[in-house]
C-alpha cells in the first residue's frame, strides 16, 4: 500500500470514529439514546453478518466460543456505545469523544494489573499525559454532569473489551467477530432501552439518514477500513493514529454543533492526544529489535574474524 493510499483510509477511517459522536448527538432529538444505539448496531450487525455468511467466512464451532463473542459485544458495542449515547444527552460531542478515546491509556494500566502485561516507560508517559489531559479538559466543569461518569464508563468499557480481543481474538475470523459483536450489542441495547429507558424514535427522512450513517459509514465501512489497515500495515503503526478520533471529534462539535472550544478542551486534547499516540506507537520497540539485530551482527562477524585468525 503506497503512502498516498494509506494516509486517505487513515483520515477516512478516524474522521468516521470520530464524527460519529456529533451526528449521534444530533440524532438524539429523534430518539431516545439507547434506542438509537440499539438500532444502529443492530441494523449494521445484520448486514455485516449477512455478508460473512455470503462469504461463508469461518464461524466458530463451539457454543465457548459464541458465548466468548457474545460477551465482547457486549462490552465494546452494548457497553461503550450505550454509554457514548447517554453522555451525549448532558455533555458536548467534543467532551465524550475525548472521554471515549482515552480507552488505550486505561487498556495500559488494566492491561498491568489484570494480565501482568509489561509495558514500556515512553507508554507509561504517555498514560500520565493523557490522564492529566482529562483532568486539564474536565478542570473547566463549573458543576459535574452525570455525563461526564457515562464518558469515562465508556472508555473503561472499551479498554476492556479490547484486553479480552487480545486474549480471544486469534479463536476467530476478524470480520466474524466484528458483525456479531454488534450485532450481539445492538440485541443487548435493545433489551436495555425498553428496560432503563422511555424508548421512542421519530422517524423521518432526516432521522432516517442519520440511523444509516451511523449504522453503515461509522459502524460498517469504518470497521472494514480499520480492519484492511490493520492486516496491511503494521497493527501498531497503524494503531497511534488513533489520536486522530478525538481531534476529529472536537472539530466536527465544533463545526456542528458549535460547541465551545474552551481552552481547557485545546490543551487538554492535545495531552490527550500525544499521549494516546505514545502508548500505541511501536517505534522505539522497533529501534531496539535493529538495534538488537546490529549488535548480533556484530558479535557473528566478530566471532568468525577470530577463528579465521585463529583466534588472535
Amino acid at each position: 500500500m503506497n503512502t498516498f493510499k494509506f494516509t486517505t483510509l487513515i483520515l477516512l477511517t478516524t474522521f468516521l470514529m470520530g464524527s460519529s459522536f456529533s451526528v449521534g448527538k444530533i440524532g438524539l432529538a429523534y430518539s431516545s439514546p439507547l434506542l438509537l444505539a440499539a438500532l444502529r448496531f443492530t441494523l449494521a450487525g445484520i448486514i455485516m453478518a449477512v455478508i460473512v455468511i455470503a462469504l461463508k467466512r469461518p464461524h466458530p464451532s463451539s457454543r465457548g466460543n459464541w458465548i466468548r463473542m457474545l460477551i465482547i459485544g457486549a462490552l465494546q458495542t452494548a457497553g461503550v456505545m450505550g454509554c457514548i449515547f447517554l453522555s451525549l444527552r448532558t455533555i458536548t460531542a467534543s467532551e465524550s469523544s475525548i472521554l471515549t478515546f482515552t480507552n488505550p491509556l486505561l487498556v495500559v494500566i488494566l492491561g498491568t494489573v489484570f494480565l501482568r502485561i509489561r509495558y514500556r516507560l515512553y507508554q507509561w508517559i504517555g498514560v500520565l499525559l493523557g490522564l492529566a489531559g482529562v483532568s486539564i479538559t474536565m478542570g473547566a466543569q463549573v458543576e459535574f454532569k452525570i455525563g461526564i461518569l457515562f464518558g469515562i464508563l465508556s472508555a473503561v468499557f472499551w479498554a476492556s473489551s479490547t484486553l479480552l480481543v487480545k486474549k480471544w481474538g486469534a479463536l476467530f475470523d476478524t470480520w466474524v467477530l466484528s458483525a456479531y459483536q454488534m450485532l450481539f450489542g445492538g440485541l443487548l441495547l435493545f433489551v436495555c432501552s425498553f428496560t432503563l429507558e422511555k424508548s421512542n424514535f421519530i422517524l423521518n427522512g432526516y432521522s432516517l439518514s442519520i440511523l444509516l450513517w451511523l449504522s453503515i459509514m461509522s459502524s460498517i465501512v469504518q470497521f472494514a477500513v480499520w480492519y484492511y489497515l490493520l492486516q496491511k500495515r503494521d497493527p501498531g503503526k497503524t494503531s497511534a493514529y488513533l489520536f486522530l478520533a478525538p481531534f476529529f471529534g472536537v472539530l466536527t462539535g465544533w463545526l456542528l454543533l458549535d460547541d465551545p472550544l474552551y481552552p481547557s478542551i485545546i490543551v487538554g486534547g492535545l495531552f490527550i492526544i500525544i499521549g494516546i499516540y505514545l502508548v500505541n506507537n511501536n517505534s522505539q520497540k522497533k529501534k531496539l529489535r535493529k538495534s538488537q539485530k546490529s549488535i548480533g551482527k556484530i558479535c557473528f562477524y566478530w566471532r568468525r574474524k577470530k577463528v579465521y585468525d585463529g583466534g588472535n
